[in-house]
């Protein structure tokens, strides 16, 4: 009897070794993009929390999953802004704007993401412009007091929180 529980721990050992060491690695991938962001226990708790970046089997992988994770945010918050000017006609404008600045934010990181490999350094340029347009949004929804306005606002605030790791990110990979 004790040498089949014997072969059971062991077993059970070799099944789980890959998915530990795994992690170990995810985590290792995170701690090295987090140790160059300001705030680093948000961006650990962040990274580990999203399976593509918790799952990396790579530093590319880890920094290629935070631009990801980045750009998807910005989709969203582009798509509430696009949502709010077709509700709130006197703030049309603004919020129009806010969208395409979300857009370009969201172009630059598609493009960082693809020159990730070849080019941290121009990835790392790319990613940094994106704050030009979080300020733009900044400026012109900022001072607003409507319900939309301080939504995007939130979301602004939170886009600047992960540009910032994708900034960790690129120069991570030496950007």
């Amino acid at each position: 009897m004790a040498s089949s529980s014997y072969c059971y721990g062991v077993v059970s050992l070799v099944v789980l070794l890959p998915f530990l060491l795994v992690s170990a690695s995810a985590s290792t991938y995170i701690d090295a993009i987090c140790q160059r962001v300001s705030d680093k226990a948000f961006c650990g708790q962040t990274l580990n929390a999203y399976p593509p970046a918790a799952s990396a089997t790579s530093l590319f992988q880890a920094a290629e999953a935070a631009l990801n994770l980045a750009m998807s945010h910005a989709d969203k918050s582009a798509a509430f802004a696009g949502t709010a000017a077709n509700k709130n006609p006197s703030l049309m404008k603004q919020f129009k704007a806010s969208q395409d600045a979300f857009v370009i934010i969201s172009k630059s990181l598609k493009s960082a993401s693809l020159e990730l490999k070849e080019s941290p350094d121009t990835a790392n340029y790319d990613v940094m412009q994106c704050s030009d347009s979080t300020t733009m949004v900044k400026n012109l929804v900022g001072k607003n007091t409507d319900n939309d306005s301080k939504t995007i606002m939130t979301m602004t605030s939170m886009m600047e929180k992960l540009l910032a790791i994708g900034v960790g990110a690129t120069e991570a990979l030496g950007g």
